[in-house]
């Protein structure tokens, strides 16, 4: 038998949108000028944990007034990491699946009120008609203020099976009820500390209510049936968006902002061609999904839609296509959808630097980037923006800005769309160099000759330097037994065998050095090591890091990697294995992980930093 599947899609149709109450006058909306774009804003479940009330009051609302602002909402972080929503939900879903303990009962179930009131129109059937691939309705559909209508009745019995109190079975509740519990508890806490009307926050309690009541109900099915399907996993996890979105567009609301809740879970549209689950979705359904998703924001009018970021049934499941980081490629989606101006990224820190803040005092913000920069920063340890998500925006010439919504007014960094534009990686370097009108002509002509000099040697500067931690080295020797391309096709064989990922490889004829994440358990890496040593010895040296250097201008820049190394060596950093990639635009190296920090600050300080020129002397001196 199946486990349950993703939810039908919601009962809300585009029709409804005329019969709804007109907007208060008070509230405020997208701005009505005919020819505003579109401006997509992505917030991160730590930003929308932490900050509700800046997001809508110093953020959403900055913009509204000469754009038509979309926002996209992770699930919300908790009070803690571990009470963090995501890690919630996953914790509820493994505790499904687990073996009743001795003495216990098996529990029922529990029924699913579906209702209609500010977030929109909900409804469950109630002639028994459920299927496996059928689980009850989510209330899902668009929030808009109005006064709540009277409860729909709740289905006497969702799945087929009574209902019962903790009070009854007080020893037979599974483990996931109570995680369910903590999940309502923090979004309770976060509704009150966040939304002062009562009203508003009244429905958005019941609200959170009848989500925590549909995912008992579900994972009561999954529990009964012993089975969670991925594409049961993918509606269990975009829980956690909803409910973030719901929060998200109360706290708006509460703050005088006309905002509309928008579900995706009906919105991916059909897939005609053969796909195996394994295998990558084709580019023309992202096309076809960013047109589907442009199309329905543009139902909002001028109201700001809160969009969740789980968009539903995709083939071959959502969390296996795509991964956790499904929020950031649905906002670049939808960004292409409406031919958005920008697409912003907002988190918690003020863009991409040249190094980590953190570890390297002396970074600097980059005010622009490349888009092949940022790829190779994010493979490499630095938290940017996923290739595969940037790629769907820069295709379509639409900047991505990185920003920080603890400092709403500061410029950020913009991944630029256009890779054959010249970038500099100083953000001093984008404001003009005032010269003083009483220079003679000559002294003039000198002295823009030298800050043109100047601005050519800062351009040929590297971009950032980052490193990735918890790195495994595997180096296999040939035993000679082999040829040459045999050796190799042995050890590329037995990597896929393991779905291993290599992050640097380095080759010779006889030998081969590989750098991988240190994520496999430990009996798969012994078992990997062990077919390995079929294609001859195999050393491994674990707690390693990778260094990485990055700058597209390091394509034309002589001498920068021996600069680079002659550094770590006078710092006595030791240098496993050495990679430069195919681009030309990163050299990495592998180094022990205990020298990771200090490896940093000596390259940023090497490679990265502007030395102060010498005084000059003449009359174009200021």
């Amino acid at each position: 038998m199946s486990s349950p599947a993703s939810s039908p899609p919601s009962s809300r149709s585009s029709s409804l949108s005329s019969s709804l109450p007109r907007t208060p006058p008070n509230l405020h909306q997208n701005s009505a000028d005919p020819d505003a774009r579109w401006l997509v804003q992505k917030f991160g479940g730590t930003s929308v944990g932490k900050f509700p009330v800046k997001i809508a009051e110093d953020v959403v609302a900055n913009y509204i007034d000469n754009n038509k602002v979309a926002i996209v909402c992770s699930a919300r972080s908790g009070s803690t990491k571990a009470l963090g929503t995501t890690n919630l939900l996953l914790r509820a879903a493994s505790e499904a699946l687990q073996r009743a303990k001795a003495g216990s009962t098996s529990v029922s179930g529990t029924t699913t009120p579906i209702t209609r009131g500010l977030f929109g129109v909900g409804g469950a059937s109630t002639n028994g008609n459920t299927s496996d691939h059928s689980p009850p309705r989510t209330p899902d559909s668009n929030y808009r203020s109005r006064s709540s209508s009277s409860p729909s009745p709740a289905p006497a019995s969702v799945f087929g099976f009574t209902p019962l109190s903790d009070a009854q079975q007080p020893e037979s509740v599974p483990d996931f009820h109570h995680t369910v519990d903590l999940i309502r508890q923090e979004h309770f806490t976060a509704a009150r500390a966040a939304i002062q009307d009562p009203d508003i926050l009244k429905e958005l309690e019941e609200e959170i209510d009848r989500d925590c009541d549909w995912l008992r109900s579900f994972l009561y099915a999954a529990k009964i049936i012993d089975e969670i399907s991925p594409r049961s996993r993918d509606n269990i996890i975009g829980m956690g968006e909803k409910l973030a979105c719901k929060f998200m567009t109360a706290v708006l609301r509460d703050r005088g902002i006309d905002a509309e809740y928008v579900s995706l879970e009906d919105i991916v549209p059909p897939f005609d061609g053969e796909h195996a689950p394994e295998k990558a979705l084709p580019q023309e359904f992202y096309d076809n999904l960013a047109a589907a998703l442009g199309k329905r924001i543009l139902e909002c009018e001028n109201r700001v839609p809160v969009v969740t970021g789980f968009f539903g049934a995709v083939p071959g499941s959502l969390l296996r296509q795509v991964g956790r980081g499904y929020t950031d490629l649905c906002s670049a989606l939808l960004a292409v959808g409406l031919e958005a101006s920008e697409l912003q990224i907002w988190k918690e820190v003020d863009g991409i630097f040249t190094a980590d803040p953190r570890k390297v005092p002396t970074a600097r913000l980059i005010s622009v980037i490349s888009p092949d920069e940022a790829a190779e920063l994010t493979y490499y340890g630095s938290e940017v923006v996923h290739p595969f998500t940037m790629e769907q925006a820069i295709r379509r010439k639409i900047p991505i800005r990185i920003k920080n919504v603890e400092n709403p007014l500061g410029g950020g960094t913009v991944i630029h769309p256009d890779p054959d534009t010249e970038i500099s990686s100083d953000a001093a370097l984008a404001s003009p160099i005032p010269e003083p009108a009483s220079l003679q002509s000559l002294s003039l002509s000198l002295n823009k000759l030298a800050v043109a000099a100047e601005e050519n040697k800062r351009k040929r500067l590297p971009t950032a330097v980052t490193y990735k931690e918890n790195v495994v080295v595997l180096n296999v020797h040939s035993n000679r037994k082999s040829v040459s391309h045999g050796f190799l096709a042995g050890i590329f064989g037995t990597l896929d065998r393991f779905g291993v990922v290599v992050d640097l490889i380095s080759t010779s004829e006889v030998h081969v050095s590989m750098a991988i994440g240190d994520n496999l358990p430990r009996k798969m890496l012994d078992r990997l090591v062990k077919e390995l040593k079929t294609n001859g010895s195999v050393s491994v040296h674990h707690d390693m890091a990778i260094l990485s250097l990055v700058g597209k201008q390091m394509r034309n820049m002589v001498g920068i990697a021996g600069l680079m190394f002659t550094t770590l060596a006078q710092g006595g950093v030791n240098i496993e294995m050495i990679s430069q990639g195919a681009s030309e635009i990163n050299i990495s190296c592998v180094i022990d992980a205990r020298d990771a920090v200090k490896a940093l600050n000596l390259i940023h300080q090497s490679c990265l930093q502007i030395k102060p020129e010498k005084p000059r002397v003449g009359p174009w001196l200021f």
